[in-house]
């Protein structure tokens, strides 16, 4: 979510007989008709008087609107799908007529969801009901299960004023249970896992929607993930913008010392994440504790984060490849430079999301993870993207560079790397540039001192691969160093 971007088919029966017929009248409409049309406009004006005037205009204006007609019947029928965003829901031209002729709906507008039963042969129906006065009946027959399975996450999620009464919420269970059954991943887990995969958390009872924090700031949308001793949150600030909310405890069983210790560090880490100001970092806005527990409040970015984006565009172009490294590199660069140097820890296509004009933005840093593994002991993250000194526990800049290297591989290969190996992508993906191949491996070295020392190294050598790719200039003949 994508940001999650969904499309739905809505398949309606006489939608699919206007677009058949217009398919079968295509040679009419579209050939026949525009030479009749060219052939009478050229007789009128080569024989004048010979053809009525009032005729031709007939003819003509008969002829125009028959081809006109079909054109928007065609276009009207053959968009039939629903558009879901976080900005709201975009539907198919012929609901124009019971929308006030106005397809698209922020959900600000979407007052109500119910579900309305029908004992006939063709189940129930969801009726939406928006703010300005409209009704929309979608019958379910016309939706795949898994789609209005989807269309209900994206009202649950995004629909913060839609009240959805009991039967749907029920419908919607049985839905998720009914898809569980049968052994596949529900979409239910789908969207979590897009909103929860850009935040790692590691149980404990998390806030229920609509918690409000710090006497009203802020207020919890909905749980993105949780688990372990920390949770996510979709919230609001303020009432108005949308934000992340990072949560952190430590059980109270905990060793004393460790907890404080821990407790100091996520402070500290929290206001010197906070000075960071560079346009393709997430910030961090702002940190509290209420309850003993300590909060991160991020700044929301709406896009694509890189593992869903590959999982639904699949074959990326190895220059895509090479300009998303360089962007990456190029982040790390600044935040390594920083004294002392920031180090991110959790570098994974999962945190790198291709905001909706196009620019890479990091997003999610460690901080928290840090925090529950100082007070715990263990290591939080993803772990074929973890350095092996930071299993350890002795995390350095080149760690980073290491969680680089790994999510390269995954974007040239659609595949996480091996786990404490070191990676060649080119044996998934032979087109893979050897200096690029060269360059992973490089950087997925198993100690520290064996990779590439800093991040504008690694920025320069892309920049050298870059070149090197067939007409975007001189063919470069160095080696990774």
């Amino acid at each position: 979510m994508a940001e999650l971007n969904v499309v739905i088919p809505y398949r309606s029966v006489p939608l699919k007989v206007v677009f058949t017929s217009m398919c079968a009248l295509f040679p009419l409409w579209a050939v026949i008709a525009p030479a009749v049309l060219g052939f009478l406009i050229g007789r009128a004006f080569a024989y004048p008087g010979v053809i009525p005037p009032q005729l031709v205009a007939f003819g003509c204006t008969a002829l125009l609107t028959t081809m006109l007609s079909c054109l928007a019947l065609s276009a009207v029928s053959e968009n039939n799908r629903i558009h879901i965003s976080k900005d709201g829901l975009c539907f198919p031209p012929s609901f124009l007529p019971r929308l006030s002729y106005k397809r698209n709906r922020n959900w600000s507008e979407l007052q109500s969801a119910n579900l309305l039963k029908d004992t006939g042969p063709y189940g129930g129906s969801l009726l939406l009901s928006f703010d300005s006065g409209e009704h929309l009946n979608l019958p379910l027959r016309n939706i795949k299960e898994s789609d209005v399975e989807q269309l209900l996450l994206g009202v649950e999620l995004w629909g913060a004023n839609c009240d959805r009464s009991p039967e749907l919420i029920e419908y919607q269970r049985s839905l998720q249970n009914e898809t569980r059954g049968i052994g596949q991943k529900s979409y239910t887990q789908m969207w979590e896992d897009e909103l929860s995969r850009r935040f790692a958390p590691t149980t404990f009872i998390p806030l229920e929607p609509g918690k409000v924090l710090q006497g009203g700031r802020i207020e919890v949308v909905r749980q993105l993930a949780f688990g372990g001793l920390s949770a996510i949150y979709l919230a609001h600030l303020n009432k108005t913008d949308l934000v992340v909310l990072k949560e952190a405890v430590v059980h109270a069983k905990a060793d004393l010392a460790a907890k404080q210790q821990a407790e100091q560090h996520l402070e500290r880490e929290a206001k010197m994440l906070s000075t960071l100001k560079h346009p393709n970092i997430a910030r961090v806005l702002d940190h509290f504790v209420e309850d003993e527990r300590h909060y991160l409040i991020l700044e929301y970015i709406s896009g694509q984060d890189l593992r869903q984006f590959v999982k639904q565009n699949e074959g990326q172009e190895v220059e895509t490849v090479v300009d998303w490294a360089i962007d990456a590199a190029t982040i790390l660069a600044f935040l390594h430079e920083n004294d002392p140097p920031v180090i991110h820890r959790d570098l994974t296509p999962d945190n790198l999301v291709v905001r909706n004009d196009g620019a890479l933005i990091l997003i999610d840093f460690g901080a928290a993870n840090q925090f529950v593994g100082s007070a715990t002991g263990t290591v939080v993250g993803k772990q074929a993207y973890i350095a092996p000194e930071q299993l350890r526990g002795k995390t350095v800049t080149q760690s980073d560079l290491y969680s680089l290297g790994g999510t390269i591989y995954y974007l040239l290969t659609g595949r996480d790397p091996m786990p404490l190996s070191i990676s060649h992508p080119k044996t998934l993906r032979p087109d893979t540039p050897e200096l690029l191949d060269e360059l992973v491996a490089k950087l997925s070295a198993f100690e520290p001192e064996e990779r590439l020392q800093t991040a504008a190294e690694v920025v320069e050598q892309l920049k050298v691969i870059k070149a090197s790719l067939p007409g975007l200039g001189v063919v470069a003949t160095g080696e990774v160093s």
